[in-house]
């Protein structure tokens, strides 16, 4: 579009704000960053049509963005969906599905052991609403079955949970759902479209915290809803009534991070993998949870599901919450903070941050123990995290385990570490 031509000249001021305003982008090779925060009409035709939604177009930034869209479209493509929705956060993205499709009298199961303020989230505020809430365990599926009644609409969870690592079967509960006509939302966060499609096994929706994989350096705040295009035009009602809406810079950063999101997943799994088979033989650690042991419980169904086993893990170490604070402490270059999917290593304690607005019975419910913490493995080498979690946990070790602890092998590290002297904070 151009400014119609004037019979006299523009004045200085004129110019300096409308000249060059108009720019043909489309050949541009990286995507590019719109950022507006309204859009130019044809005519006010124009403008009334796609404010009706009778022609497409962008409309206004709260609901409607080209860099935006760019990202939606790139998630639908790899969840394998109809269509996406980005949002604020990942909680934006269930506030949105829960906006849009419950309503007062409605009955929603909630899969045990999920990110603790997605259960936090529907208690708090759905059952103000009228929305009942029960939770059944992700492994169970005669718990699932047993707590869907007449007014179940939705079952919502997380497969792996955060941090326990238990595994829901999708198929299973897919037509468990299908049976009862209850919609099937699918948390994809920790696996993200590059090792789970859970569209593909049956679920009806997937949701991401955009903050975690899908960026991969820990910059920006986002989430996503991707699935059934009659679902995500009740979503995107929401988004546009009442606006949880995502950043432009936000989806460009996400967008482009996508690029790379195949060989990052790989490189946090092998990283992963390897980290976990050595805590399992540290006289420190008592057990560790991750889908990628050979000796985890589920292991057979998380091949079944998974093309990979992502970069999260959880362990607990010998003693209590002291002890595991300790390790905390003890640590030089692992990062202490509770995000995940970083190319940093990020350790936290979930009972006393992720988890801890949940009761103690609830914590004691989804497996959330005083001495357990979570490792977001990064991409740094594995030996040098082997050798600032070995000098940590030896460091932390319980009266009752110090002696085993200094007897086993030490870790030779990289040079480079033993080197280190401050933390990388």
């Amino acid at each position: 579009m151009t400014v119609n031509e004037p019979s006299r000249p523009y004045a200085p001021a004129t110019r300096a704000v409308r000249t060059g305003q108009y720019q043909d982008l489309s050949d541009l090779h990286s995507e590019g960053l719109a950022l507006t925060a309204s859009y130019v009409f044809a005519d006010a035709e124009d403008a009334a049509e796609k404010f009706a939604g009778r022609r497409p177009g962008n409309v206004y930034v709260r609901f409607s963005n080209p860099t935006t869209a760019a990202f939606e479209e790139r998630i639908a493509a790899l969840e394998g969906a109809e269509g996406a929705v980005a949002l604020g956060s990942g909680m934006a993205a269930y506030t949105a599905v829960a906006l849009g499709l419950l309503a007062a009298g409605d009955h929603v199961v909630l899969g045990d052991g999920m990110f603790g303020t997605t259960p936090r989230f529907f208690r708090a505020y759905m059952e103000k609403f009228g929305v009942s809430v029960s939770v059944a365990d992700v492994r169970d599926l005669g718990q699932w079955r047993d707590a869907v009644r007449d007014e179940t609409v939705m079952f919502v969870l997380e497969t792996p949970t955060n941090p326990m690592m238990h595994v829901a079967d999708l198929r299973a509960l897919s037509a468990l759902a299908k049976e009862r006509d209850v919609l099937l939302v699918v948390d994809n966060t920790l696996c993200t479209p590059v090792l789970q499609n859970p569209l593909a096994l049956g679920a009806d929706l997937v949701v991401h915290s955009a903050a975690k994989y899908i960026d991969g350096q820990g910059r920006c705040g986002g989430g996503v809803v991707a699935g059934r295009a009659d679902l995500l035009k009740a979503v995107s009602e929401v988004l546009r009534t009442a606006g949880p809406s995502p950043s432009a810079f936000n989806s460009w950063v996400f967008l482009k991070s996508l690029e790379t999101l195949p060989v990052r997943m790989r490189e946090h799994s092998r990283n992963a993998t390897l980290l976990a088979e050595w805590l399992v033989e540290h006289p420190a650690v008592e057990e560790v949870y991750y889908t990628g042991l050979a000796e985890h419980p589920q292991r057979e169904l998380a091949d079944s599901q998974q093309s990979g086993h992502g970069g999260l893990l959880g362990f607990t170490v010998r003693g209590g919450q002291e002890d595991a604070w300790a390790v905390i402490d003890s640590l030089s270059l692992v990062s202490v903070t509770t995000n995940i999917g970083d190319t940093k290593s990020m350790i936290t304690h979930p009972a006393s941050t992720t988890h801890g607005r949940m009761s103690p019975s609830e914590r004691e419910r989804a497996g959330i123990a005083p001495n357990l913490l979570r490792l977001s493995v990064g991409l740094e080498d594995v030996e040098d995290l082997k050798y600032d979690l070995d000098r940590a946990l030896r460091a932390a070790g319980s009266q009752a385990t110090r002696t085993a602890v200094d007897q086993a092998p030490r870790e030779a590290g990289s040079q480079a570490v033993r080197a280190m002297g401050g933390r990388f904070r």
